[in-house]
């Protein structure tokens, strides 16, 4: 599924992308020197907390388009606004912190989501309680406009 947009002020920025750069609706995106990139193709630092508390700064928001390789026009980026992401099957409270989640190997997922500890991994704040549930509606936060200072411990 893609990671799908619901509801709220959205603040959508056109940026660029570098011309190999693949990027797909719904992807959570950071900004890297000469464009966004998608989480995926973020470094990996030991493991997934301290690659989340590096994104999170660089993290931009969720791209509305798609970028195929050889694009080189801008996308259009939300990085407000509250968004539905697949996550594994977990319990959510309101205003719970979440995360890029991992994906297998040593990357991050483009579209899914977990449940983060602290403010410095995070990327928004659960928007609605679930139970057992493998989708989760997340008010996002771009940490490149100061997000992290928005998002209390």
């Amino acid at each position: 599924m893609v990671c799908e947009y619901r509801h709220g002020n959205t603040k959508p920025v056109s940026v660029p992308v570098e011309s190999a750069t693949v990027i797909s609706r719904g992807d959570l995106v950071w900004m890297d020197t000469n464009g966004v990139k998608p989480a995926s193709a973020f470094t990996w630092d030991t493991n997934i907390a301290t690659t989340q508390a590096a994104f999170t700064p660089k993290f931009l928001g969720v791209s509305m388009n798609d970028s195929r390789a050889g694009d080189v026009e801008p996308i259009t980026v939300n990085r407000a606004g509250v968004f539905e992401f697949d996550c594994a099957s977990a319990s959510f409270a309101v205003g719970a912190l979440a995360g890029s989640a991992k994906a297998s190997g040593n990357n991050m997922e483009n579209q899914k989501a977990v449940s983060v500890a602290t403010a410095n991994l995070a990327i928004g704040r659960v928007f609605k309680a679930t139970t057992s549930a493998t989708k989760v509606l997340i008010e996002i936060v771009s940490g490149v406009f100061g997000g992290t200072q928005t998002i209390p411990s």
